[in-house]
């Protein structure tokens, strides 16, 4: 299972482990299968709604010390082009375009396509001034 949080504590359950650091995001994967974890989700079960039992996000990243991400779609945007920047500079994606690669959409396409919804946003929130 993978968690993406904004904050993490120094020292995370042995069950957790960091898999990325980017764009202000960790990305966590958890062994969900180990007994200490399911024993935290028994702990922190409760009643969704009616007929539905589970754990709430909040309440497991709390107990965890984590901040869990929930940007808004600017932030989100930032990031996207952060990493698709990173992508498009990534040796191995250079190497796939000099094998050939050439696919139907590139990375120029997704850049683009995010700056209009960055501008989409933008009007939208200028014309709900």
């Amino acid at each position: 299972m993978k968690l993406y949080a904004k904050t993490i504590p120094q020292t995370l359950p042995y069950w957790a482990t960091i898999v990325t650091q980017s764009a202000g995001l960790f990305e966590i994967e958890i062994n969900d299968e180990h007994p200490s974890f399911q024993s935290l989700l028994q702990e922190l079960e409760t009643e969704i709604e009616p007929g539905t039992i589970g754990v709430k996000a909040r309440d497991f990243c709390s107990r965890l010390g984590f901040e869990m991400s929930n940007p808004n779609l600017s932030q989100l945007l930032e990031q996207a082009q952060a990493l698709i920047s990173l992508i498009a500079w990534h040796p191995d994606y250079k190497q796939l375009l000099e094998l050939g690669y050439q696919p139907d959409l590139n990375i120029a396409d997704a850049q683009t396509a995010l700056t209009y919804l960055q501008w989409e946003l933008d009007r939208n929130q200028q014309d709900s001034v």
